[in-house]
């Protein structure tokens, strides 16, 4: 799916927790590897890590993806050594009994899994539902003792699943969503080391996307592009119970998809869809009448206005600890926007 560089930087991203507020271990990764293939690499203020080479006399344009992903938080910690947790970023609390996470506690991570009564002990009301309140994280703690000599309030917590192939181009790992954009955006950082270009190329690695797209709006405001290209993830629709009609035909494959919608501008993205046709890369038109779910909303309206579009590599059950993806279509924005960033 990536070189064998970027492929080991992707394996330890998704190693490494970052739930919106705690990305730091995944940025300084980030700033790392960047560093191979670039000038300069910095971070500002809000934590976002900017990558860029010095290329003066051209427009300015910003590649982003964020490097957060959905979690959990430790609230309480009950007399009996159970744990209470909040949700960071949205979950759909009917995956979650019987899910395995991982609590990080100062650089170790211990097991825990979400517990919840059997069926033969749930009244009629209370199958038919899940209430987030009434789950609890089960570490096998003994007592409230016991359970803080290795779990504080506040620790992060994330899903367990690392990356497994399905199938010869089907991959399940957590956190697809965004873990996969920010090594597509180091794959494109790499092949791009030694070229010239269209434009003078940020590279942002932004946080808290997860809970009001935040750092894309920070990234923005410092880096002050013309042109934003924002790399992220999509729903697939290609299972059964999708209702293709309302939300679409995207399916994993067939190609990343380019968004339609009042938050890309369309000029700039007619001019990307004509250097994929070009190619005759495959690609898939997802339309969005309102705004999208990414940062290019947030970053279309910064200093003074930005032009942006998006594309997107297609996920099944995004938010869930398994999303699914396909190599074909990581593959296919690489060489999609290396193409388009290279002068002809």
């Amino acid at each position: 799916m990536f070189s064998n560089d970027i492929q080991a930087y992707f394996e330890q991203l998704v190693e490494t927790p970052s739930p919106s507020g705690f990305e730091m271990k995944c940025q300084n990764l980030f700033k790392d590897y960047a560093s191979r293939y670039v000038e300069h690499v910095y971070k500002d203020t809000f934590g976002n890590v900017i990558a860029h080479n010095s290329c003066n006399g051209k427009s300015k344009l910003m590649i982003s993806a964020h490097i957060d992903e959905i979690g959990f938080m430790v609230k309480h910690i009950d007399d009996d050594g159970f744990l209470y947790i909040v949700p960071i970023g949205g979950i759909d609390t009917m995956l979650l009994p019987g899910s395995r996470l991982a609590i990080h506690h100062n650089g170790n991570s211990f097991l825990g899994i979400i517990g919840r009564k059997p069926i033969h002990l749930l009244n009629e009301n209370e199958r038919n539902k899940v209430i987030f309140e009434d789950l609890w994280l089960d570490c096998g703690f003994t007592s409230q003792k016991h359970a803080q000599l290795s779990v504080s309030i506040g620790d992060p917590i994330t899903f367990t699943t690392n990356p497994i192939y399905m199938s010869d181009n089907c991959m399940v790992t957590r956190s697809a969503d965004n873990k996969v954009g920010s090594a597509i955006m180091m794959e494109v950082m790499k092949r791009l080391k030694d070229l010239d270009t269209n434009y003078d190329i940020y590279y942002a690695s932004t946080r808290q996307e997860e809970i009001g797209l935040r750092g894309g709006i920070t990234a923005a405001a410092n880096v002050k592009p013309d042109y934003t290209i924002v790399i992220d993830a999509t729903h697939a629709t290609d299972y059964p119970s999708v209702k293709k009609t309302f939300y679409g035909e995207i399916a994993l494959g067939k190609g990343p998809s380019i968004s339609i919608s009042p938050d890309t501008d369309e000029e700039f993205r007619s001019k990307f869809l004509e250097s994929i046709q070009k190619k005759a890369y495959p690609y898939q038109i997802e339309v969005h009448p309102n705004a999208s779910g990414t940062e290019s909303r947030a970053i279309q309206i910064q200093h003074g206005g930005i032009k942006t579009l998006n594309i997107s590599y297609p996920v099944r059950y995004m938010h869930s600890a398994s999303e699914i993806i396909s190599s074909d279509d990581v593959k296919d924005v690489i060489e999609i926007l290396c193409n388009f960033l290279i002068s002809q």
